[in-house]
């Protein structure tokens, strides 16, 4: 996104497409008011309005004809979203009302908005650092609760707070060794150094422990059920979802394609993917959805490996690659008699739920870790890189001579501040803003 024309007055239509009972064409910039007095026809002009006030009056077309009856709202520079003169004209969310109050607007002497530009004139004019410019994005995207605590939690500065508590200590600690190096013979205890870079370095692991279930939390995760031909994978799709989402018969190799059904599962967006049962086959149909079943598994989130309890047990012709932690082992069929048992599995019966509850924990721990549930997470892989990137030169200060040390502890604290948008390049404070819807 170019910064020219930032100084501009720009507008656009800050609700969703389609139509509602309610619809905003928001307008900012200095000449705003001025804007808004050509669009707006009420007892008062919102030019000779006070900030925070709301008047009622009729849209107005070039040629006077009325468009609508709303409400304008005017927000006083720097008491706004964008610390400029800002007014939301409101009226039904009718998409022809909205586009022709628009129209309108741009023929006063606005400009449309361009993605994000509303937010980006927040952040520029320091009502938000760019941690809780990312949270508004995430806020807007939000599709569950969870995602809205993170996202709520990082716009309430949470994520700036914990950021904040982290460059306080590598502070600390620079300023150990700088009185070390300018006043060797005064003694400066080393604990003065060492204590505040193992605290640092503890905060920084929990905030990154926290960066995939930021990153979960908002975007979701895949889970692929995954087992021989009957395992149970259907019909544990269908008890987490709800509803018979997929076909369920006793006949093997019925599943020849993958199957999607999203829910909301510990809190996370969840797209589950039932997969066609692991055999050898001479079915050419059926082998490329066995393929496709493999390559599923590589690509998820996190693997369920579904093994029947009810009958003989079968080596399972699987190979997930990844951590332990991709994977969780279930023995289905829990309802009916025991052909076997295994102590590492958990049970569970798609027929009377039980074990359900257990695996829904299960998916949680999984996904989410022991990300603290009171603290802003890391949400985005710009986030974590700059905390990845702090970490490891806290770490390396911790073994180097004093004058090194200076030196990586102040690249720490600018890997820091890249977080809170502090100290960022302009591509990358243009990256985040082109994911933003127009409007916003």
């Amino acid at each position: 996104m170019t910064r020219s024309g930032l100084s501009d007055t720009i507008a656009a239509i800050a609700t969703a497409p389609g139509s509602a009972g309610v619809g905003i064409v928001r307008v900012s910039g200095p000449d705003a008011l001025n804007v808004a007095d050509g669009v707006f026809k009420g007892k008062r002009a919102p030019s000779r309005t006070a900030g925070g006030r709301f008047l009622f009056g009729e849209l107005i077309a070039n040629d006077g004809e009325v468009l609508d009856e709303g409400l304008c709202l005017v927000f006083r520079e720097p008491r706004s979203y964008t610390g400029e003169n800002v007014v939301e004209l409101q009226s039904h969310g009718s998409p022809a009302v909205l586009s022709r109050v628009l129209a309108r607007a741009l023929e006063l002497g606005a400009r449309p908005a361009r993605p994000g530009e509303f937010t980006l004139r927040a952040y520029l004019a320091g009502r938000l650092d760019l941690a809780q410019a990312e949270a508004v994005l995430g806020l807007v995207e939000a599709q569950t609760d969870g995602a809205r605590r993170q996202a709520s939690l990082g716009l309430s500065g949470a994520l700036g707070a914990r950021v904040a508590r982290v460059a306080a200590g590598l502070i600390r600690a620079l300023a150990a060794i700088q009185a070390m190096l300018d006043y060797p013979e005064e003694g400066v205890p080393d604990e003065d150094r060492a204590e505040p870079l193992a605290q640092a370095q503890a905060e920084l692991e929990a905030l990154l422990a926290s960066a995939r279930a930021g990153q979960v939390s908002t975007r979701g995760a895949r889970l692929a059920l995954i087992g021989r031909p009957n395992a149970g994978k259907s019909s544990l799709l269908n008890a987490l979802v709800g509803f018979e989402r997929s076909i369920v018969t006793p006949t093997p190799g019925t599943t020849r394609d993958y199957l999607e059904a999203g829910l909301e599962l510990a809190g996370v967006p969840v797209t589950l993917v039932d997969t066609a049962g692991l055999r050898d086959t001479v079915d050419e149909i059926e082998a490329a959805g066995v393929r496709q079943a493999r390559a599923l598994a590589e690509a998820a989130d996190l693997v369920l490996v579904l093994e029947d309890g009810s009958t003989a047990r079968e080596e399972l012709p699987l190979d997930v690659t990844g951590t332990p932690a991709r994977v969780i082992r279930l023995r289905t069929k829990s309802d009916l008699p025991a052909a076997w048992t295994d102590s590492e599995l958990l049970d569970v019966s798609a027929v009377t739920g039980a074990g359900l509850p257990q695996l829904r924990e299960a998916v949680r721990v999984a996904l989410l870790g022991d990300a603290a549930r009171g603290e802003a997470w890391l949400t985005t892989e710009r986030q974590a890189d700059a905390a990845r990137r702090a970490l490891g030169h806290v770490q390396d200060a911790q073994t180097l001579p004093d004058d090194l040390a200076g030196y990586e502890l102040e690249e720490a604290l600018r890997a820091l501040a890249e977080i809170t948008g502090q100290d960022v390049q302009e591509d990358v404070v243009d990256a985040v803003f082109r994911n933003f819807c127009v409007g916003k």
